[in-house]
């Protein structure tokens, strides 16, 4: 099937001048599978037709899996088991053509493309350079490519592309993207900070600005991209990247759903000694079996550890209270960073809806000018931009919904576009 599909996509001319066309994108994170399925009319008019989330996919956790959908103003919630992502994108595919909705085109989010492409037209020279770059993205790579080969299977005919979730922070400087090691291993092997959630943080910071009616060229913004799975805190300068807490791979900066976070390095080699683990099985603790769940020791999902927590559970206390922790320590070394910030906004499942990690994140911030208004954030809705500081405050404190999806479409567009104008 993949044969057929990537030897067809390079001989059919991906045309997207006739409208309306239709661009299903699939948004894979750690433990959850976002997808949107989007009608492009002409340009800029863009419609959702069809939206849903996989949630807690191959959780371990005291809550069921269970996948959203909507289409046509009706809303769908099916408790289902979601061992992996494959099987999510499979159960997708198979509501779609039982809604009978046409596919024209296929977007993928990627991880982590470590300057080999930003956006691409998947072929076979890409999907090779995809599967080199698995081992790179642990928990995330093979996820993504368990999607797309679901897809090549269900939808051989149909043109498919990906785009990079790391192009965004291609800004950062070299200063602060350089580890401090020695140059020829540098040079060698290509390791800097690549920062991840880029996809989300292009959105978020365009959208701030268009909310608060300042261009975000104007303005200085500590965005925190809180998921199930994996989280991240970025320091934007004027609408660009200078900082941000994950690295050359995801495991670094905060602590997450089953990754450590910032860890002493040297903790990995009396890990291999003291245990006698190969580095693959080093990688698998760090990235699958830490941060939350390694701390609580029942769940990986800070909502699981929070239902804990009135019940005295000091693993839960202990587990919740380095979240945080670890979150106030980035967003004021940021801060700081930046000379002082203008917004700071909290995004994705956690930071959207989770009222106690942000009036958690915010205490004893006023230092800085960081000052939640508590019965604000208590009652913000999450489908919507919520201003959670008090009236005049120095900075402003948002609440804001993400969609990496749309600008996953956004993308596809330009692409496509782009073919278009090459082949006339």
């Amino acid at each position: 099937m993949a044969r057929s599909f990537l030897s067809g996509s390079q001989r059919k001319k991906p045309m997207l001048s006739k409208w309306p066309r239709t661009i299903l994108t699939f948004n894979c994170g750690s433990s959850s599978l976002t997808f949107k399925t989007f009608t492009v009319k002409a340009g800029n008019d863009i419609e959702e037709i069809f939206i849903g989330k996989a949630h807690r996919v191959g959780v371990k956790g005291s809550e069921p899996s269970f996948i959203e959908y909507t289409f046509s103003g009706r809303r769908e919630k099916v408790e289902t088991p979601l061992p992996n992502h494959g099987k999510a994108a499979l159960m997708v595919l198979k509501q779609i053509d039982d809604l009978n909705i046409k596919i024209d085109y296929i977007g993928h989010r990627w991880t982590l493309s470590a300057g080999h492409f930003t956006t691409a037209f998947l072929n076979s020279k890409l999907l090779n350079t995809l599967k080199a770059l698995v081992p790179l993205f642990p928990i995330h790579h093979p996820a993504m490519m368990s999607v797309i080969a679901q897809c090549l299977k269900g939808y051989p005919g149909i043109i498919q592309y990906v785009t990079s979730d790391n192009a965004f922070h291609s800004t950062i400087p070299e200063y602060a993207s350089t580890y401090a090691l020695s140059r020829s291993i540098i040079k060698k092997c290509g390791f800097r900070k690549y920062g991840f959630h880029g996809l989300s943080y292009n959105f978020v910071v365009k959208q701030a600005g268009t909310y608060l009616k300042i261009p975000a060229s104007e303005l200085k913004i500590v965005a925190c991209h809180l998921g199930t799975g994996g989280s991240s805190v970025a320091a934007i300068d004027r609408g660009r990247s200078i900082d941000t807490s994950m690295g050359y791979t995801a495991l670094q900066g905060l602590v997450m759903s089953t990754r450590a976070g910032d860890i002493d390095p040297m903790l990995t080699i009396y890990l291999m000694i003291t245990f006698g683990l190969r580095s693959d099985e080093v990688a698998n603790l760090l990235n699958k079996k830490s941060g939350l769940l390694g701390l609580s020791g029942f769940s990986s999902d800070i909502r699981d550890i929070i239902k804990r927590i009135p019940g005295k559970e000091k693993q839960a206390e202990i587990a919740l209270n380095m979240y945080v922790h670890r979150l106030k320590k980035y967003i004021g070394s940021y801060v700081t960073l930046l000379g002082g910030a203008d917004v700071v906004l909290f995004t994705d499942d956690i930071g959207l809806h989770n009222w106690l990690v942000r009036e958690k994140a915010c205490q004893a911030m006023d230092w800085c000018g960081i000052i939640l208004d508590q019965d604000r954030n208590r009652q913000a809705i999450g489908d919507t931009v919520s201003v959670i500081s008090p009236p005049g405050s120095k900075v402003t404190i948002l609440a804001m919904p993400t969609e990496e999806e749309l600008v996953i479409c956004w993308d596809g567009i330009r692409l496509l576009m782009e073919a278009d104008n090459a082949a006339d």
